[in-house]
């Protein structure tokens, strides 16, 4: 999802995608250590995914 249409989101839905994203990420790092991931690029994207959510939220806060 790109980050215009995640600045379209309210700060409910974001904050709820932003748990779902660190749950992901907690997953697969764990999936890292037990050396079951595969597709090592999807940590990079997680993480860079999480970065923009909070981007947005401080946005938002900001602007109020």
């Amino acid at each position: 999802m790109n980050a215009k249409e995640q600045r379209a989101k309210d700060e409910a839905a974001l904050k709820q995608e932003l748990q779902d994203l660190l749950n992901t990420h907690f997953k697969l790092r764990m999936q890292k250590a037990t050396q079951q991931l595969q597709n090592t690029a999807s940590l990079r994207q997680t993480r860079r995914d999480i970065a923009r959510v909070r981007t947005i939220l401080t946005e938002k806060a900001t602007t109020k």
